[in-house]
């Protein structure tokens, strides 16, 4: 399963050909490359993983919540291959 993230830091990367996805939790990196090659058909050169735990918080009225964690994978791609989803559009005025 794959779930692209889209986040200031993630979109620069996406500049730079390094594109991010939350993965399932039991993913390998050989799993992550075949289904991002299969998905996308882009030629994937490396992959970096991060485990990410779970991040405890209190809201306005001071109860407690959890924000459950996760894998993500950086994936980084052949010089010349995109990702279409990760591309900025241009926003015209009107």
């Amino acid at each position: 399963m794959l779930k692209p993230v889209f986040t200031e830091k993630s979109l620069k990367f996406a500049k730079e050909g390094k594109y991010t996805f939350w993965v399932d939790g039991s993913a390998d990196k050989a799993g992550i490359k075949s289904e991002i090659a299969r998905t996308f058909g882009v030629k994937v050169i490396r992959i970096r993983t991060i485990k990410v735990g779970n991040e405890v918080g209190r809201n306005a009225k001071g109860n407690k919540f959890v924000k459950i964690g996760g894998k993500k994978a950086v994936v980084t791609l052949k010089d010349g291959d995109k990702i279409d989803i990760f591309e900025e559009t241009k926003k015209i005025i009107i």
